[in-house]
């Protein structure tokens, strides 16, 4: 399966290499002194989830190495973010790239042995698409499918209606273990728990994953379409649907909103914790935040390159590294203390191995997965 990913890549990486043109809006770091850092994202580091905590990471790095120099960059045509970093990796010592659109950048990263890149949800592949470990690139992924998991058990508890659902941004392999991981957790409750909650799903807005299969969902098709988003969280609201988890990054602000706009229905947030996005009124939104701790790992990148002691590698990440999880520091989650305590019941379960939610490519199903 990931050779068949890996192949549909190349093509991508094609595309975007002889593209041409200078379509990302860039400013050169200052040379003088201390890291020069750039970010390119395609959701904007103000996204409030995804783009924005990988660039937290980079100013809790710049606040303890004043010198260093941090430039954000951002490039909204998916096809074009190969060429965008070609456009730019001079500029920089590092460049920080978030989201698997940026697995093609292997063999710049090969052109440019100097240059230190950290990647954020995807391994590089090199010019035929292969999967490689470089030494010049950090390259992290995360099993987004046990943040998944904890948020679907916490639906499935804290639901009214038994109907529930996760809006994703596009079919990327992240987005997709954030879905199964939900589901996975959902049918967990269902089956041992006892709640009785349904998964509702739009066919209108059914996915399809990097290597051409139907996954289902619902999928804005995008990261920075918070229209798109905030029609998507109303049809499944107007389906009945009270509890929504969203892993859209921007285009969630949408699904977010439309809860707002309506009554009993709350939001579980994705990657970081989004409880202040919820506010609305006298009242929030968010029932608790799936969490992916990519700023942490950002930061400790960023401080191994200042301090000589980087060193390339593929990592993933998981609840075994306390690098998934989900929020429940008292004030910023609205979950009852009985939900709390299931969620750390399975906790450990995750991080043994005891429990291994269905994954985009990990062979198992959310219907069909070790420890259900």
């Amino acid at each position: 399966m990931r050779k068949l990913l890996t192949i549909l890549l190349v093509l991508l990486v094609a595309a975007s290499l002889f593209a041409g043109g200078r379509s990302a809006n860039t400013s050169t770091a200052s040379s003088s002194g201390g890291l020069r850092v750039g970010i390119l994202t395609t959701s904007g580091v103000d996204d409030g989830s995804f783009g924005q905590d990988c660039y937290n990471g980079i100013l809790a790095f710049q606040r303890a190495n004043p010198q260093a120099r941090v430039t954000a960059v951002l490039e909204p045509d998916m096809s074009k973010v190969i060429q965008a970093v070609s456009d730019i990796i001079a500029d920089y010592d590092v460049l920080v790239l978030p989201g698997f659109q940026f697995a093609g950048v292997g063999p710049l990263a090969q052109q440019n042995p100097n240059k230190k890149i950290i990647l954020v949800d995807t391994y590089p592949t090199d010019a035929r698409g292969s999967e490689v470990e470089l030494a010049n690139v950090y390259a992290m992924q995360f099993k987004e499918e046990e943040s998944g998991f904890f948020a679907g058990i916490a639906a499935a508890l804290e639901t009214k209606t038994n109907r529930v659902a996760v809006v994703n941004g596009i079919a990327f392999p992240s987005n997709v273990n954030y879905q199964y991981g939900f589901m996975s957790g959902v049918n967990y409750a269902n089956k041992n728990f006892g709640t009785r909650a349904e998964i509702v799903e739009l066919p209108s807005y059914s996915g399809t994953d990097v290597t051409g299969a139907a996954v289902g969902g619902n999928y804005i098709g995008d990261f920075a379409d918070e229209a798109t988003g905030k029609v998507v969280g109303s049809a499944l609201i107007n389906a009945g649907v009270d509890v929504i988890l969203v892993a859209a990054g921007a285009s969630g602000i949408g699904t977010i909103t439309a809860a707002k706009e309506a009554q009993g229905v709350f939001i579980i947030g994705c990657d970081v914790d989004q409880y202040d996005e919820g506010a609305t009124g006298n009242r929030n939104v968010i029932l608790t935040s799936a969490l992916k701790v990519m700023n942490t790992n950002v930061t400790r990148q960023l401080t191994a390159i200042a301090n000589g002691t980087f060193s390339g590698k593929n990592d993933l990440l998981s609840a075994a590294t306390d690098s998934t999880g989900f929020v429940s520091t008292t004030g910023r989650h609205q979950m009852s203390a009985a939900t709390l305590t299931r969620l750390n019941q399975v906790y450990p379960l995750l991080r043994s191995g005891a429990i291994v939610p269905a994954a985009n490519f990990n062979g198992h199903s959310p219907t069909s997965f070790p420890g259900l």
